[in-house]
């Protein structure tokens, strides 16, 4: 298979998870890096040795020296330079969420379908061992029918780190897209996308939500309890109840620990390390994509992740959370 040569667009935090995780695969390496910066450019590509560095995104755009690229600005901008490198001919791994809105993420798909290039929102907890096992044991039926489940993914932002663009409305801030995204994407995969209601309350800073609590009402009677935020910590993990037992995850969203319990008393216990840091199966199936032809992911599809934000779209409003894009 050939190698994907990749292009970073954005080397903040998040980018060095991707650079330290793309050293195990063997189908991918990284040549490029592009920041607005030179200097943030240079200082990241000497840090991981990579040969081409880039001031301005256009510029890697327009460059030979990439088959495609992980986009990890702010929120705000996965949009507009997804589309940008793939009216480039280049193929787009852009850190979730996908973009802020349902509609940045169709006008994405309609780059994607339109130049023939592949695009993947970087929802990399669906591909962990963690994840598949989960799935497999939900899909058994050893559980019974699924009627509830509980995800928390919550965190809080030190107080030197308040000036973070996830507390900025102009970048598509608040714990939803941040950390909630996780959360809903944990709750589709095991209770589906058959909803009957959503309710949610949130409690604001700087007009973006800080603390969010989500109920879902599916069709099949399931509810699911989730939660996320950016300056409030909670106890994580998840939980998954069917009418003949439970599964406890140390992680809802990607867990490495999953136990389960049946009513009669039986238990089982699984450890699912991640390969490394967690980002190397995701890359190991864009490799696999690309290599194959394929513009959409068979797995993380585009109608996924269109849902999550059309999703996420009704979450906002429920809760005043508006961003400069929605009016757009």
């Amino acid at each position: 298979m050939k190698k994907i040569r990749f292009g970073i667009v954005g080397p903040g935090n998040i980018a060095h998870r991707f650079a330290n995780a793309i050293k195990n695969v063997p189908n991918a390496e990284l040549t490029a890096v592009a920041s607005r910066s030179i200097d943030n450019a240079n200082k990241f590509a000497d840090e991981f040795n990579i040969p081409y560095r880039f001031e301005g995104y256009e510029n890697m755009a327009k460059s030979d020296v990439i088959d495609a690229v992980y986009v990890s600005v702010p929120h705000s901008g996965h949009a507009e330079y997804s589309i940008m490198f793939m009216n480039y001919g280049k193929h787009v791994l852009s850190e979730k969420p996908l973009a802020v809105n349902a509609r940045e993420v169709q006008e994405m798909i309609d780059a994607s379908v339109k130049n023939k290039v592949f695009l993947m929102e970087g929802m990399w907890a669906r591909f962990v061992p963690g994840t598949l096992k989960m799935l497999e044991i939900a899909n058994s039926g050893v559980l019974g029918e699924l009627k509830g489940a509980e995800g928390k993914f919550c965190y809080s932002f030190d107080e030197d780190e308040m000036d973070h663009h996830a507390l900025k409305v102009e970048n598509g801030g608040g714990s939803l897209l941040d950390v909630g995204c996780y959360c809903l994407y944990f709750s589709s995969w095991y209770l589906g996308n058959e909803i009957e209601r959503i309710s949610a309350e949130a409690e604001k800073f700087n007009g973006v939500d800080s603390h969010l609590c989500t109920l879902i009402k599916y069709k099949s009677g399931a509810i699911a309890d989730l939660s996320s935020a950016v300056l409030l910590r909670k106890n994580g993990g998840g939980f998954l109840y069917g009418t003949k037992g439970y599964a406890q995850l140390d992680r809802c969203y990607a867990p490495q620990n999953i136990k389960i319990k049946i009513y009669d008393g039986e238990e089982s216990e699984y450890s699912l390390p991640y390969m490394g840091n967690g980002f190397e199966e995701q890359i190991i199936h864009t490799c696999e994509c690309i290599n194959n032809g394929l513009t959409e992911s068979p797995v993380n599809t585009f109608e996924q992740s269109l849902f999550i934000a059309k999703q996420m779209d009704e979450i906002r409003k429920m809760t005043g959370i508006i961003y400069p894009q929605d009016s757009e």
